[in-house]
């Protein structure tokens, strides 16, 4: 009878503890953080030199970023935690990579704990260095509509917007610095839809919901 009982204290316990790892991040679950096993492939095929990146996984999370091209003789690599500043779960849904003829290759990700926006600017020139935002303003997020071609970002006070294609930008300022939880970025910026002649924003002001907009000029 004691083993029986001490099998079932045993199970209750195992529950729990699993409960309880599942909520040890704290933050909301943006996407399925499901175990990471594959490489994530981008691949331009209708290129003549296929550039590419590959997201390969290890421990499963994304670990380190290849990218190259055919004639380009070298692959890069990098890992990625240490250009994001954090680990982060990926998920193949709420990634996209944008390439630039074989100057850049633009990946665009959501965390999916918590659902914090990232960019990364990679250039296939050696000689140029990785740009990129872990206050990116995504359009993976329902309420973030962005158009296909654009990327952006905020900052204390402002919005920041730039066409990947062309490498032109533009910007609006929010008029005060919001303090945002970049984390946690509803808390300050409830929605957004930013075109490119347009950026209008539902943004928290001194505890009060405004609504910012600007017509804009991509230069």
């Amino acid at each position: 009878m004691r083993s029986i009982f001490a099998i079932v204290i045993a199970i209750f316990v195992t529950i729990a503890f699993a409960f309880g790892s599942c909520k040890s991040g704290g933050s909301p679950t943006f996407c399925d953080t499901s175990c990471m096993k594959d490489t994530l492939k981008f691949i331009e095929d209708k290129h003549p030199l296929k550039p590419y990146v590959y997201i390969v996984p290890n421990h499963c999370l994304p670990d380190t970023i290849v990218w190259s091209y055919s004639g380009m003789g070298v692959n890069r690599k990098l890992q990625l935690p240490d250009l994001v500043g954090t680990s982060v779960h990926i998920n193949k849904d709420f990634i996209r990579c944008i390439f630039n003829d074989t100057s850049y290759a633009w990946l665009l990700f959501n965390n999916c704990d918590g659902g914090r926006g990232f960019y990364l600017k990679i250039p296939f020139n050696k000689t140029k260095s990785i740009k990129g935002s872990n206050r990116a303003i995504n359009n993976f997020d329902k309420k973030f509509s962005v158009s296909g071609n654009l990327a952006s970002y905020i900052d204390p006070g402002n919005i920041f917007v730039e066409d990947m294609t062309t490498g032109k930008s533009a910007m609006m300022t929010f008029g005060k610095d919001i303090q945002p939880d970049y984390a946690n970025i509803h808390n300050t910026i409830d929605s957004v839809n930013i075109t490119s002649d347009r950026i209008w924003v539902k943004v928290k002001i001194d505890d009060e919901w405004k609504e910012k907009e600007k017509k804009i000029e991509l230069k």
